[in-house]
């Protein structure tokens, strides 16, 4: 067990469902010590996946934030620097869709909403993460969570979720650049058709029904393949991987 898992803070935002949630409970087993469960809404989700995460021994700190709003973030780093210092993981997961639409649904409105939690939240969350590990001054890493969505542009679907995922792509290739100097790692994940309920909030609750057969593994993934990845990029076994951008995807 390496010492980023053993002293380290292990941040998940967007934590009560889904890929962080799943993240919170493979972090616990694989010998994360503490784990901040960060939510926005579900209250429940976030208290069930905390009670998991401290059935295996963990600890967990649950958050809530709106992660559209600067304040709501820096008040949520305020708290965590009440904690005992130690290095720092970051999982930028926290994300939004909007009901499926082609662009003449893209109203101002709508892409303010999905940019202002999928972009603009995630690069606060990152800033405020990053002046946490350098104050703390034992470094860390950074995985973002972006989507395929990034690279197939989601036509009549999602393309406002789709463009605020390509931003994290380009964000996540700059703060490794950036941070790299200071051994801070910073990588990205991109699902592809992955069993979550994001795809119900987008008004679509068949979606991998229709689509999963046409990958070419023929199936959807699951959040704790994700999770393995995520926490992998985390990971020391990965210590000379940076700026890199892995698909999550089953080839599609």
């Amino acid at each position: 067990m390496g010492p980023l898992r053993m002293n380290g803070v292990l941040i998940i935002t967007g934590a009560s469902a889904g890929i962080g949630a799943a993240t919170a409970r493979m972090a616990a087993f694989s010998g994360w010590q503490r784990i901040v469960i960060h939510y926005g809404q579900d209250k429940a989700g976030a208290e069930t996946t905390a009670a998991m995460v401290e059935s295996m021994g963990a600890q967990a700190y649950l958050l809530q934030a709106d992660v559209s709003k600067p304040k709501a973030i820096e008040k949520m780093f305020a708290k965590l620097r009440e904690l005992k210092p130690g290095p720092v993981g970051l999982v930028n997961n926290a994300g939004i869709v909007s009901p499926h639409g082609s662009i003449g649904d893209l109203t101002p409105e709508r892409v303010q909403k999905v940019f202002s939690v999928n972009v603009f939240g995630a690069i606060e969350v990152a800033r405020q993460a990053v002046g946490l590990m350098r104050d703390w001054g034992q470094g860390g890493g950074i995985v973002n969570v972006s989507s395929a969505a990034a690279r197939l542009g989601s036509a009549h679907q999602y393309i406002d979720y789709a463009a605020s995922k390509g931003a994290i792509d380009t964000f996540t290739l700059g703060l490794a650049d950036e941070l790299a100097p200071e051994g801070i790692r910073v990588n990205a994940i991109r699902p592809g058709l992955i069993e979550t309920e994001i795809h119900a909030k987008g008004g679509q609750p068949d979606r991998l029904e229709r689509l999963a057969p046409t990958t070419p593994m023929g199936r959807a993934g699951t959040t704790e393949e994700c999770a393995e990845a995520i926490l992998w990029l985390l990971s020391e076994r990965a210590s000379y991987v940076t700026r890199s951008i892995l698909d999550v995807s089953g080839g599609r």
